[in-house]
């Protein structure tokens, strides 16, 4: 693990491999970079892979109650500055997507290739809003409550994914509750950035769940589509954390790296 400055905070991140490609793996709401474990594990064996924990994540600092996207971005730049790498293939689930496309609507020059992983570009609608603030009463009173309420609800068949479910557990009672509080903030203002996919100058690949209840793939799909040079992959069996439920996703995030 190491660690940069970032508008006087400390932003936490790791490094592995040495391929000519770089990697970036940015992780969703209530992750840390340690749930891309098995997934740095393997893809460092033939690219350089850099893990981040993102704003009020994992051992990265909270800079106040509203994490923006775009600040999240900014402290991705700095982290990849602070390395020297200057182009990178991004793969970003749920909150790390919207990160993702924020960071290549500011760096576009620093974009090689783009994976949402159960993510979406998509703007939160106005029911969703109201869900997140309903979510941040609760949070101001039993974050970790809210935590084991949330995170089982992510998987489709909880019963066999006891061991993912403890795992995801384990990471996110980490987050403290100015972590949440800031992200749900930011993932609530962020606009729409289908223009982003749409006018994409790299390759656009999507991991999809077919039964992912947070980002319908249906609608997953559309926006793929938008992309010039696109791709996905519909796990049938997979919810919100396609990762944990689909072992074919990594082989297709392979195959995606490996054509960029």
């Amino acid at each position: 693990m190491s660690s940069i400055l970032f508008k006087n905070i400390t932003i936490h991140y790791k490094k592995e491999g040495s391929g000519k490609t770089n990697v970036v793996l940015l992780h969703g709401f209530l992750e840390g970079l340690d749930i891309w474990k098995d997934y740095s594990k393997e893809l460092s064996k033939s690219y350089t892979v850099i893990s981040i924990d993102l704003l009020g994540h994992g051992k990265s600092q909270s800079l106040a109650y509203v994490h923006t996207l775009e600040e999240m971005a900014e402290a991705v730049n700095e982290v990849l500055k602070a390395l020297d790498l200057r182009k990178a293939i991004f793969v970003g689930h749920s909150l790390g997507g919207y990160v993702a496309l924020a960071f290549a609507e500011l760096y576009i020059h620093k974009v090689k290739g783009l994976c949402l992983f159960n993510s979406s570009a998509s703007a939160d609608s106005e029911q969703k809003k109201k869900d997140r603030l309903r979510a941040i009463e609760v949070v101001k009173q039993n974050h970790e409550l809210f935590i084991k309420m949330a995170i089982p609800n992510l998987f489709s068949a909880p019963e066999g994914n006891k061991k993912a479910i403890e795992k995801t557990l384990k990471i996110a009672l980490k987050t403290p509750k100015q972590g949440i509080i800031a992200a749900i903030n930011g993932m609530m203002q962020r606009p729409n950035r289908e223009i982003i996919i749409k006018f994409s100058q790299y390759p656009v690949f999507f991991v999809i769940g077919k039964n992912d209840a947070v980002v319908p793939f249906e609608v997953a799909i559309q926006q793929c589509e938008l992309a010039k040079e696109h791709s996905y992959y519909l796990s049938e069996k997979g919810s919100h954390m396609c990762f944990f439920e689909d072992e074919e996703a990594l082989v297709r995030l392979k195959e995606f790296i490996q054509n960029v």
